[in-house]
């Protein structure tokens, strides 16, 4: 498993969200793509009138957006979804079709 870079705000620490293997791997076939720009990252953006997170490539963070690096996998997080995803893991799966769907879980240890 790897480790999320600290997050700050407001002089609140943040662990922020923790990427596994699965999520790594599955961040890095969606950016690594030819034709997207050096830097491609996954981004969280919390939506509250749906009360949902949403997912979206992106070339580079969006101003206040916290970065999260796990072995050159890089994901973007609003302010919003930092918080939501404070000491949570991101995991990833493949169903038998090949569509990559994410998960949040409490993180382990």
């Amino acid at each position: 498993m790897s480790t999320a870079l600290p997050y700050t705000q407001s002089f609140r620490r943040f662990t922020v969200v923790v990427l596994t293997e699965h999520a790594v791997s599955a961040i890095h076939n969606l950016t690594e793509r030819p034709d997207a720009p050096d830097g491609t990252g996954l981004r969280i953006a919390a939506d509250a009138t749906r009360g949902s997170l949403t997912l979206s490539l992106a070339a580079a963070p969006s101003a206040g957006d916290a970065v999260v690096e796990a072995a050159g996998a890089r994901l973007f997080l609003d302010p919003d979804a930092a918080i939501i995803l404070d000491d949570k893991a991101l995991d990833a799966g493949t169903d038998a079709d090949g569509q990559v769907s994410f998960t949040i879980a409490e993180q382990s240890g």
